[in-house]
């Protein structure tokens, strides 16, 4: 899926994660801004990659702010940043998330 418009999830609240999609041609590219950005700057970076892959996300730009977030919580913010710019809000598929 390429990404046509913007979406955003999540807040700049201490442990939390604001996530943004937005259009990008090529591939998917992950820009990252994290307080913790050199002790897990690359497992989050990959950690994006991965869910847009399963997501099937061809292409777009993440742009992750981080302040702290545990995985499961950057995993939510993409996928509802996603769902939000797809505009699917029925028939979601949790099962494979």
């Amino acid at each position: 899926m390429k990404v046509t418009t913007q979406a955003i999830a999540g807040t700049l609240e201490s442990s939390d994660a604001q996530v943004m999609i937005l259009p990008h041609s090529g591939s998917v590219k992950v820009e990252l801004t994290s307080s913790v950005f050199d002790q897990y700057g690359d497992h989050i970076i990959a950690l994006a990659k991965d869910t847009a892959k399963t997501l099937g996300l061809e292409d777009g730009l993440i742009k992750i702010v981080d302040k702290g977030a545990l995985d499961c919580t950057i995993k939510a913010r993409i996928e509802t940043a996603f769902y939000r710019m797809t505009g699917q809000t029925a028939d979601l598929p949790w099962e494979v998330l």
